[in-house]
């Protein structure tokens, strides 16, 4: 292997499990106990998505065995390559692929990969800018092509985001903003309306209006949505759209359960489009991270980003289970304790 690593431990978070749950430990972890894989990386940068504080503060069902290091996000660059694609000092990221599920992730300083997970990070980009995006950003980015793929967004469309104020509700609504789309904020903090009037939103609604079950046809109301929540609200939101309207489902902060009727797919014609960012290709990955690179200035980056150490994940995560938190979260990883 091609390499200027060291053997010296590394600071990490690491989860385990007891009979009580899940503990998280910030502990020195050896190099040789890392996974195998082609690449090895320096993590500068992960970011602190809902599955991550699930993972952190629950373990079931996110982590698949113990211990683990969670972070499903990491930024970085190359320490070590038996790949000839990557050489040392490339900056690169992986988003998804199991990481801090079943493959230890980027709560560490040092991850090692297999050289299929890696994506370059665009020159738009630094390490922590990508992970102010990370896998919630580069998630509402492929919802945002595949509306555009069913030509929902070739002209400026009433377009719904639900879930506006977590990390790929955000992104989802300034992308929509930025492309010039009226965009309609579904949330439950009715407080973070000039939040999301900030990041583009025309119209703040409050979430609660479509968590009850709802009739199977609605009024006509949007041209397409971004949903993360399932259940109930993804249900009403088919029912509410336009005639050909499409809805991308990503995420089920709400639910797994989809409580709907055939009618807005059978006298609408509406279309249900599921997104997966974890398994997606990398030529699905590489696209949409070109998009993003295009389309986000980086300065704007900050109005819907904080940066917290490693140390604060924890207390963070919780703040984000009981809907406290909002926008993306940068987890900035310490060289030592």
């Amino acid at each position: 292997m091609r390499s200027s690593e060291s053997s010296d431990p590394f600071p990490a978070l690491v989860l385990h499990e007891s009979p009580t749950g899940v503990t998280a430990k910030l502990v020195d972890v050896e190099s040789a106990s890392l996974p195998a894989g082609e690449v090895l990386v320096r993590v500068e940068y992960s970011s602190l998505n809902y599955k991550d504080a699930l993972a952190v503060c629950r373990g079931a069902p996110i982590v698949r065995s113990f211990p683990m290091i969670p972070g499903v996000d990491l930024a970085g660059y190359v320490t070590a390559s038996d790949d000839p694609q990557f050489a040392i000092g490339d900056a690169v990221m992986v988003n998804g692929w199991g990481l801090g599920e079943s493959r230890w992730g980027g709560y560490a300083r040092f991850c090692r990969v297999p050289a299929g997970y890696l994506v370059r990070i665009p020159p738009a980009f630094t390490p922590a800018q990508a992970m102010a995006i990370g896998t919630a950003g580069y998630t509402a980015m492929l919802c945002v092509q595949a509306l555009e793929r069913h030509g929902i967004l070739d002209t400026t469309a009433d377009v719904l985001v639900t879930g506006a104020t977590g990390g790929v509700g955000s992104v989802a609504v300034a992308l929509l903003a930025d492309a010039g789309h009226r965009v309609t904020a579904a949330t439950g903090r009715l407080s973070e309306h000039g939040y999301l009037r900030e990041l583009g939103a025309t119209q703040v609604v409050d979430r609660w209006a479509l968590s009850a079950p709802g009739k199977p046809l609605q009024r006509e109301r949007w041209a397409g949505a971004i949903d993360t929540l399932g259940g109930h609200v993804l249900a009403n939101v088919c029912a509410g759209l336009r005639y050909r309207g499409v809805v991308a489902a990503c995420g089920m902060a709400q639910s797994l359960e989809f409580p709907a009727s055939v009618a807005p797919f059978i006298l609408r014609g509406v279309t249900l489009v599921g997104i997966d960012s974890v398994r997606a290709p990398v030529c699905d990955r590489t696209s949409a991270w070109f998009a993003l690179a295009k389309r986000i200035d980086p300065e704007k980056l900050a109005t819907w980003t904080r940066e917290i150490p490693l140390s604060a994940v924890v207390a963070t995560a919780l703040e984000m289970l009981e809907g406290r938190g909002r926008g993306r979260v940068v987890v900035r990883i310490p060289d030592r304790w």
